[in-house]
Protein backbone atom coordinates (compact mmCIF):
# COMPACT_ATOMS: atom_id res chain seq x y z
CA UNK A 1 0.00 0.00 0.00
CA UNK A 2 2.82 2.33 0.97
CA UNK A 3 4.77 1.31 -2.32
CA UNK A 4 1.69 2.51 -4.47
CA UNK A 5 0.91 5.46 -2.44
CA UNK A 6 4.20 7.07 -3.38
CA UNK A 7 4.04 5.81 -7.24
CA UNK A 8 0.31 7.56 -7.34
CA UNK A 9 1.68 10.61 -5.85
CA UNK A 10 4.98 10.96 -8.02
CA UNK A 11 2.97 9.72 -11.43
CA UNK A 12 0.28 11.93 -10.06
CA UNK A 13 2.25 15.32 -9.71
CA UNK A 14 4.11 14.49 -12.75
CA UNK A 15 1.60 14.02 -14.89
CA UNK A 16 0.05 17.51 -14.36
CA UNK A 17 3.35 19.43 -13.92
CA UNK A 18 4.96 17.75 -17.59
CA UNK A 19 0.72 18.12 -18.86
CA UNK A 20 0.37 14.23 -19.68
CA UNK A 21 -2.64 13.15 -19.15
CA UNK A 22 -1.61 9.56 -19.73
CA UNK A 23 0.69 9.57 -16.79
CA UNK A 24 -1.60 11.00 -14.75
CA UNK A 25 -4.33 8.15 -15.92
CA UNK A 26 -1.50 5.71 -14.71
CA UNK A 27 -1.00 7.50 -11.38
CA UNK A 28 -4.87 7.06 -10.73
CA UNK A 29 -4.38 2.94 -11.84
CA UNK A 30 -1.55 3.25 -9.11
CA UNK A 31 -4.37 4.83 -6.97
CA UNK A 32 -6.79 1.90 -7.19
CA UNK A 33 -3.98 -0.41 -6.23
CA UNK A 34 -4.41 0.50 -2.92
CA UNK A 35 -8.05 -0.15 -2.58
CA UNK A 36 -6.42 -3.60 -3.96
CA UNK A 37 -3.73 -4.25 -1.64
CA UNK A 38 -6.53 -2.77 1.15
CA UNK A 39 -9.13 -5.48 0.17
CA UNK A 40 -5.51 -8.01 0.40
CA UNK A 41 -4.64 -6.68 3.81
CA UNK A 42 -8.13 -6.95 5.34
CA UNK A 43 -8.90 -10.80 4.07
CA UNK A 44 -4.99 -11.50 5.60
CA UNK A 45 -6.68 -10.35 8.91
CA UNK A 46 -9.64 -12.40 8.52
CA UNK A 47 -6.93 -15.24 7.73
CA UNK A 48 -5.34 -15.16 10.91
CA UNK A 49 -8.41 -15.82 13.20
CA UNK A 50 -8.05 -18.94 14.65
CA UNK A 51 -11.72 -21.56 13.98
CA UNK A 52 -14.32 -20.98 15.96
CA UNK A 53 -18.00 -22.71 16.37
CA UNK A 54 -19.02 -20.57 13.30
CA UNK A 55 -16.27 -21.43 11.27
CA UNK A 56 -14.87 -24.99 12.52
CA UNK A 57 -12.96 -25.34 9.17
CA UNK A 58 -11.21 -21.34 10.30
CA UNK A 59 -11.26 -18.58 7.90
CA UNK A 60 -9.01 -19.76 4.86
CA UNK A 61 -11.71 -19.51 2.34
CA UNK A 62 -11.13 -15.45 2.46
CA UNK A 63 -8.33 -15.85 0.71
CA UNK A 64 -10.37 -17.40 -2.48
CA UNK A 65 -13.03 -14.84 -1.82
CA UNK A 66 -10.72 -12.44 -1.81
CA UNK A 67 -9.05 -13.46 -4.99
CA UNK A 68 -12.29 -13.48 -6.50
CA UNK A 69 -12.63 -10.03 -5.66
CA UNK A 70 -8.83 -9.05 -7.61
CA UNK A 71 -10.24 -10.69 -10.19
CA UNK A 72 -13.31 -8.58 -11.03
CA UNK A 73 -10.88 -5.42 -10.58
CA UNK A 74 -8.59 -6.87 -13.02
CA UNK A 75 -10.83 -7.36 -15.54
CA UNK A 76 -12.62 -3.85 -14.82
CA UNK A 77 -9.18 -2.07 -15.66
CA UNK A 78 -8.75 -4.16 -18.74
CA UNK A 79 -11.99 -3.13 -20.08
CA UNK A 80 -11.72 0.18 -19.22
CA UNK A 81 -8.54 0.36 -20.75
CA UNK A 82 -9.80 -1.19 -24.20
CA UNK A 83 -12.81 0.81 -24.34
CA UNK A 84 -10.94 4.09 -24.05
CA UNK A 85 -8.26 2.91 -26.57
CA UNK A 86 -11.28 1.87 -29.28
CA UNK A 87 -12.70 5.13 -28.75
CA UNK A 88 -9.70 7.03 -29.42
CA UNK A 89 -9.12 4.68 -32.53
CA UNK A 90 -12.49 5.29 -34.12
CA UNK A 91 -12.45 8.94 -32.82
CA UNK A 92 -8.69 9.11 -34.10
CA UNK A 93 -7.82 11.69 -31.40
CA UNK A 94 -4.07 11.90 -30.41
CA UNK A 95 -2.74 9.53 -27.14
CA UNK A 96 -1.44 12.12 -24.66
CA UNK A 97 2.37 11.28 -24.60
CA UNK A 98 4.66 12.02 -21.23
CA UNK A 99 7.60 15.04 -21.36
CA UNK A 100 11.20 14.13 -20.33
CA UNK A 101 9.87 14.31 -17.18
CA UNK A 102 6.94 12.10 -17.35
CA UNK A 103 9.42 9.73 -19.03
CA UNK A 104 11.70 9.79 -16.33
CA UNK A 105 8.49 9.19 -13.70
CA UNK A 106 7.49 6.21 -16.03
CA UNK A 107 10.45 4.69 -16.00
CA UNK A 108 10.57 4.59 -12.13
CA UNK A 109 6.97 3.81 -11.84
CA UNK A 110 8.42 0.56 -13.81
CA UNK A 111 10.85 -0.53 -11.82
CA UNK A 112 8.62 -0.18 -8.32
CA UNK A 113 6.10 -1.86 -10.07
CA UNK A 114 8.57 -4.92 -10.92
CA UNK A 115 9.56 -5.02 -7.11
CA UNK A 116 6.56 -4.66 -5.91
CA UNK A 117 5.08 -7.83 -8.33
CA UNK A 118 7.90 -9.63 -7.70
CA UNK A 119 7.96 -8.87 -4.12
CA UNK A 120 4.33 -10.29 -3.85
CA UNK A 121 4.52 -13.15 -6.27
CA UNK A 122 7.21 -14.63 -3.93
CA UNK A 123 5.68 -14.58 -0.50
CA UNK A 124 2.68 -15.40 -2.35
CA UNK A 125 4.24 -18.25 -3.12
CA UNK A 126 6.17 -18.58 -0.25
CA UNK A 127 2.64 -19.11 1.83
CA UNK A 128 0.50 -20.67 -1.19
CA UNK A 129 -1.31 -17.29 -1.14
CA UNK A 130 -3.37 -17.19 -4.24
CA UNK A 131 -5.14 -13.46 -3.24
CA UNK A 132 -1.01 -12.50 -2.87
CA UNK A 133 -0.57 -13.99 -5.98
CA UNK A 134 -3.08 -12.48 -7.83
CA UNK A 135 -2.04 -9.34 -6.35
CA UNK A 136 1.44 -9.74 -7.94
CA UNK A 137 -0.08 -10.55 -11.42
CA UNK A 138 -1.82 -7.50 -11.19
CA UNK A 139 1.42 -5.24 -10.83
CA UNK A 140 2.47 -6.90 -13.68
CA UNK A 141 -0.51 -5.28 -15.77
CA UNK A 142 0.64 -2.20 -14.21
CA UNK A 143 4.57 -2.47 -15.84
CA UNK A 144 2.15 -3.41 -19.00
CA UNK A 145 0.16 -0.07 -18.92
CA UNK A 146 3.44 2.46 -18.13
CA UNK A 147 5.71 0.45 -20.87
CA UNK A 148 2.87 1.04 -23.27
CA UNK A 149 3.38 4.50 -22.44
CA UNK A 150 7.25 4.11 -22.92
CA UNK A 151 6.40 2.21 -26.47
CA UNK A 152 3.82 5.16 -27.48
CA UNK A 153 6.15 7.39 -27.00
CA UNK A 154 8.98 5.51 -29.40
CA UNK A 155 7.07 5.35 -32.85
CA UNK A 156 5.35 8.69 -32.56
CA UNK A 157 8.77 10.82 -31.70
CA UNK A 158 11.12 8.04 -33.29
CA UNK A 159 9.33 6.46 -36.20
CA UNK A 160 6.58 8.72 -36.67
CA UNK A 161 3.84 5.88 -36.34
CA UNK A 162 1.50 7.56 -33.45
CA UNK A 163 -0.84 4.82 -34.57
CA UNK A 164 0.78 2.24 -33.15
CA UNK A 165 0.60 3.78 -29.61
CA UNK A 166 -3.19 3.11 -28.91
CA UNK A 167 -3.02 -0.56 -30.83
CA UNK A 168 -0.18 -1.66 -28.44
CA UNK A 169 -2.55 -0.25 -25.57
CA UNK A 170 -5.46 -1.88 -27.09
CA UNK A 171 -2.86 -5.32 -27.01
CA UNK A 172 -2.55 -4.69 -23.36
CA UNK A 173 -5.78 -4.46 -22.42
CA UNK A 174 -6.84 -7.78 -23.76
CA UNK A 175 -3.96 -9.60 -22.07
CA UNK A 176 -5.13 -7.80 -18.77
CA UNK A 177 -8.52 -9.30 -19.70
CA UNK A 178 -6.86 -12.60 -19.94
CA UNK A 179 -5.13 -12.74 -16.71
CA UNK A 180 -8.18 -11.73 -14.85
CA UNK A 181 -10.02 -14.07 -16.52
CA UNK A 182 -7.65 -17.18 -15.94
CA UNK A 183 -7.34 -15.81 -11.84
CA UNK A 184 -11.30 -15.83 -11.96
CA UNK A 185 -11.71 -19.26 -13.11
CA UNK A 186 -8.80 -20.40 -10.95
CA UNK A 187 -10.87 -19.22 -7.80
CA UNK A 188 -13.90 -20.83 -8.70
CA UNK A 189 -11.81 -24.03 -8.86
CA UNK A 190 -11.37 -23.11 -5.16
CA UNK A 191 -14.48 -22.40 -4.21
CA UNK A 192 -16.10 -25.30 -6.07
CA UNK A 193 -13.43 -27.34 -3.68
CA UNK A 194 -11.44 -28.89 -6.63
CA UNK A 195 -7.72 -29.05 -6.87
CA UNK A 196 -5.65 -28.16 -9.86
CA UNK A 197 -3.33 -30.07 -9.48
CA UNK A 198 -4.74 -33.94 -9.63
CA UNK A 199 -1.20 -35.26 -8.94
CA UNK A 200 -1.87 -34.99 -5.63
CA UNK A 201 -4.23 -38.46 -5.74
CA UNK A 202 -1.68 -40.27 -6.70
CA UNK A 203 0.78 -39.48 -3.99
CA UNK A 204 -2.43 -39.92 -1.46
CA UNK A 205 -2.74 -43.42 -2.88
CA UNK A 206 1.05 -43.87 -2.77
CA UNK A 207 0.79 -43.05 0.98
CA UNK A 208 -1.78 -44.70 1.86
CA UNK A 209 0.16 -48.25 0.16
CA UNK A 210 2.80 -48.18 2.53
CA UNK A 211 0.30 -48.74 5.38
CA UNK A 212 0.10 -52.17 6.40
CA UNK A 213 -3.54 -53.29 6.54
CA UNK A 214 -4.95 -50.73 4.73
CA UNK A 215 -6.86 -51.91 1.45
CA UNK A 216 -8.51 -50.39 -1.08
CA UNK A 217 -8.41 -46.79 -0.50
CA UNK A 218 -11.72 -45.46 -2.33
CA UNK A 219 -13.76 -42.61 -2.62
CA UNK A 220 -10.60 -40.10 -2.27
CA UNK A 221 -11.41 -36.28 -2.15
CA UNK A 222 -9.12 -32.91 -1.83
CA UNK A 223 -9.88 -29.99 -1.41
CA UNK A 224 -8.11 -26.51 -0.81
CA UNK A 225 -9.27 -24.66 2.36
CA UNK A 226 -6.81 -21.19 2.06
CA UNK A 227 -3.26 -22.62 1.40
CA UNK A 228 -4.42 -25.95 2.88
CA UNK A 229 -5.26 -29.36 1.72
CA UNK A 230 -8.33 -30.97 3.20
CA UNK A 231 -8.51 -34.84 2.77
CA UNK A 232 -10.94 -37.58 3.12
CA UNK A 233 -10.81 -40.97 2.29
CA UNK A 234 -12.70 -44.62 2.70
CA UNK A 235 -10.09 -47.39 3.62
CA UNK A 236 -11.24 -51.56 3.47
CA UNK A 237 -9.88 -53.37 6.50
CA UNK A 238 -9.99 -56.77 8.26
CA UNK A 239 -13.15 -56.83 9.72
CA UNK A 240 -12.17 -59.01 12.57
CA UNK A 241 -9.70 -56.60 14.04
CA UNK A 242 -10.07 -54.70 16.98
CA UNK A 243 -11.50 -51.10 17.22
CA UNK A 244 -8.00 -50.22 18.50
CA UNK A 245 -5.93 -52.22 15.61
CA UNK A 246 -8.42 -49.57 13.10
CA UNK A 247 -7.78 -46.82 14.87
CA UNK A 248 -3.60 -47.22 14.73
CA UNK A 249 -4.25 -47.83 10.80
CA UNK A 250 -6.30 -44.63 10.33
CA UNK A 251 -3.60 -42.60 12.55
CA UNK A 252 -0.34 -44.69 10.10
CA UNK A 253 -2.65 -43.51 7.05
CA UNK A 254 -3.06 -39.74 8.38
CA UNK A 255 1.14 -39.42 9.43
CA UNK A 256 2.10 -41.32 5.81
CA UNK A 257 0.05 -38.57 3.83
CA UNK A 258 1.03 -35.86 5.87
CA UNK A 259 4.52 -37.04 5.68
CA UNK A 260 4.52 -36.76 1.73
CA UNK A 261 2.23 -33.76 1.34
CA UNK A 262 2.74 -30.41 2.39
CA UNK A 263 0.12 -28.03 3.59
CA UNK A 264 -2.30 -31.05 4.80
CA UNK A 265 -5.24 -29.68 6.88
CA UNK A 266 -6.30 -32.74 7.99
CA UNK A 267 -7.08 -36.05 6.68
CA UNK A 268 -11.07 -37.80 7.72
CA UNK A 269 -10.52 -41.44 7.16
CA UNK A 270 -13.44 -43.94 7.06
CA UNK A 271 -13.23 -47.29 7.82
CA UNK A 272 -15.16 -50.37 5.99
CA UNK A 273 -15.24 -54.07 6.23
CA UNK A 274 -12.90 -55.71 3.41
CA UNK A 275 -15.36 -56.35 0.61
CA UNK A 276 -18.25 -54.03 1.62
CA UNK A 277 -20.58 -53.51 -1.00
CA UNK A 278 -23.15 -51.49 0.54
CA UNK A 279 -21.63 -47.99 0.96
CA UNK A 280 -23.02 -45.20 -1.31
CA UNK A 281 -19.24 -44.88 -3.84
CA UNK A 282 -20.22 -42.33 -6.06
CA UNK A 283 -18.52 -39.38 -5.02
CA UNK A 284 -14.84 -39.36 -5.20
CA UNK A 285 -11.48 -40.48 -6.71
CA UNK A 286 -10.57 -44.35 -6.71
CA UNK A 287 -7.04 -45.94 -8.47
CA UNK A 288 -9.30 -47.29 -10.92
CA UNK A 289 -10.59 -43.62 -12.27
CA UNK A 290 -7.13 -42.30 -12.04
CA UNK A 291 -5.92 -44.73 -15.17
CA UNK A 292 -9.14 -43.62 -17.03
Amino acid sequence: MTGNAELAVIKVTAGFISGSLAVVADGIDSLSDIFTSLITLVASRILSKPPDIRFPYGYGKADTIATKGLSFIILFAGAQLGITTVRKLIQGTATELPTKLAIVVTIISIIGKLLLAWHQKKIGRKTSSSMLIANGRNMQNDVLISATVLTGLFFTYVLKMPVIDPIAALLVSIWIIKVGFEIFMQSNTDLMDGIDDCSIYDEIFSAIGHVEGAHNPHRVRARKIGDKIMVNVDIEVDGNITLQQAHDIAHKIEASIKSRIDNIFDVAVHMEPLGDKTAEKKFGVSKESLSK
